[in-house]
């Protein structure tokens, strides 16, 4: 079959070429999970290929090159496999799948004019010195997280043409049911780096492994009415066993797998749980489900692996069960490490927005969110997130009791004035507006002008969440098509 670029993955390859022409020689691609980078790197080798050059794919995993290869003989197009052993070893095919330690062995590719740098958030040493000592190579870094630290010193610029909110509304992808589950306890664990030290997380993990199991097969029940392929990110190797040993001990087929297995197993155990038929409920590991894991009729995403300033990590996972599907509306995130609330501002940032700047500091340390916090975005009834700025669960319909619009500053109460409004009181306004522009007939324009009538500013970084007006908004709207009547009376 050939390959057929969806209008943004022309677009981005259109602005990658904007870039090159205008004298840029290293640039990331940054594209969320499940938009098809790898058919858009695909569809640049092949260009490559029809002008007499040669391209590269560098992946960071030897299993992934058979992956790739794969993808390639998919749409018909001839290529070689720069791998030790490889039956592929074809050196003169003009587009090569390489893995980066091979690259790395080798030291040097001859005659090499463009190459794509597969997780390019994950910066290999060799790999970055290659590029640096082989500045007339054009080179593209794939990537749905470019938050890693340096990673502005070695690419010069970032390509974002589409967001994940674009993509869900598309049905490319699919949106996330949240629910925050029966979290570990973080306090006081040591940190490597900034970040929870592997036998913290794992020994932590170990103990709310009953509650891991307990409430995955509650949800799964709930919700799809039967178990449903999962994919549980444990907190390491003996927290992955002992979760596969409960799921068994519950009657569920879950495997865990590690970098303790073999390839050859992996691949065997991935390819078993692709099928459609297949007998295993779910797959149990640390990160290696983050890379070249593409199932995506996975419904259900288990985080049991907390991150204190991995935003890369946390995004990597949830794309992975966000992948559009004809048997899917949505996908179900039981988070039960406390990373949704974590790094929600930043992931609401990224998922309505996408990225735009290299090294900007995303990937630090996270403030922990106050037991209040955690409290007021978690349902009481159903323990699905609940946004602040919402009156009503999305997932039950569960009413939040609201509190007379004050505050308190300094010992007094200072009621808010329309001027004064809190970005959740501007949202629940802009959210009952969008309920008149899907159910009333209204345009955008028009919400947006009774919102600056209210608010006397225009909606700004606001999301498009419709809701049923209140009395409130009600009142306000009808007031304001009775001025209107009464001033075409008396222009009449």
């Amino acid at each position: 079959m050939g390959l057929e670029l969806r209008p943004y993955q022309a677009n981005t390859l259109d602005a990658l070429r904007k870039g090159f022409a205008s004298g840029l020689r290293r640039q990331i691609l940054y594209a969320p999970t499940g938009a098809g980078k790898t058919e858009m790197a695909i569809a640049l080798l092949e260009a490559t290929k029809k002008k007499g050059n040669k391209g590269a794919m560098i992946v960071d995993r030897i299993i992934l090159c058979d992956q790739t290869s794969l993808r390639l003989d998919k749409y018909d197009i001839d290529h070689g496999v720069l791998q030790s052993g490889h039956w592929r070893d074809r050196p003169y095919e003009n587009i090569q799948v390489c893995s980066a330690q091979t690259l790395e062995r080798r030291g040097e590719f001859p005659g090499l004019n463009l190459m794509i740098v597969d997780e390019a958030h994950q910066t290999r040493e060799a790999t970055v010195e290659f590029i640096k000592n082989n500045p007339d190579i054009r080179v593209i870094g794939l990537t749905a997280t470019p938050f890693t630290k340096g990673l502005g010193r070695v690419y010069e610029n970032v390509i974002s043409t589409v967001t994940t909110k674009e993509l869900v509304e598309a049905k490319v992808l699919v949106p996330l049911r949240v629910f925050i589950s029966k979290e570990m306890d973080m306090s006081g664990a040591k940190k490597v780096a900034g970040e929870w030290s592997q036998k913290e997380a794992t020994d932590r993990g170990m103990k709310i492994t009953g509650d891991i199991v307990a409430t995955w097969v509650k949800k799964t029940n709930e919700i799809f009415g039967k178990p449903v392929k999962t994919i549980v990110f444990c907190s390491g190797v003996a927290h992955g066993a002992h979760l596969s040993q409960e799921f068994a001990k519950a009657g569920y087929n879950f495997v865990s797998i590690s970098y303790r297995d073999d390839d050859e197993f992996k691949k065997d155990v991935i390819e078993d749980f692709s099928r459609p038929d297949t007998e295993l409920h779910g797959l149990i590991a640390t990160d290696i489900l983050t890379k070249g894991f593409d199932v995506p009729d996975v419904m259900i995403g288990v985080s049991a692996r907390p991150f204190s300033k991995s935003l890369s990590s946390h995004i990597q996972q949830m794309g992975r069960i966000m992948r559009g599907h004809p048997t899917k509306e949505y996908a179900v995130w039981l988070d039960h490490s406390g990373n949704y609330m974590r790094f929600r501002e930043e992931w609401d940032d990224v998922f309505e927005n996408g990225v735009h700047v290299l090294d900007d500091g995303k990937e630090k340390a996270k403030t922990e969110p106050s037991e209040r916090e955690k409290s007021e975005c978690k349902c009481p009834k159903c323990e699905a997130y609940f946004p602040p700025r919402l009156d009503s669960c999305l997932n039950c319909g569960h009413v939040r009791e609201r509190k007379n619009k004050v505050t308190e500053v300094e010992g007094e109460l200072v009621e808010l004035g329309a001027n004064m409004a809190t970005r959740d009181i501007k949202q629940d306004w802009w959210s009952m507006l969008q309920w008149y522009v899907n159910h009333q007939g209204w345009s955008k324009g028009r919400a947006a002008n009774v919102y600056k009538e209210k608010f006397g500013v225009w909606p700004r970084q606001l999301h498009d969440m419709p809701k049923p007006p209140n009395q409130d908004i009600a009142k306000f709207v009808d007031a304001g098509i009775k001025r209107y009547i009464r001033q075409i009376r008396r222009q009449r």
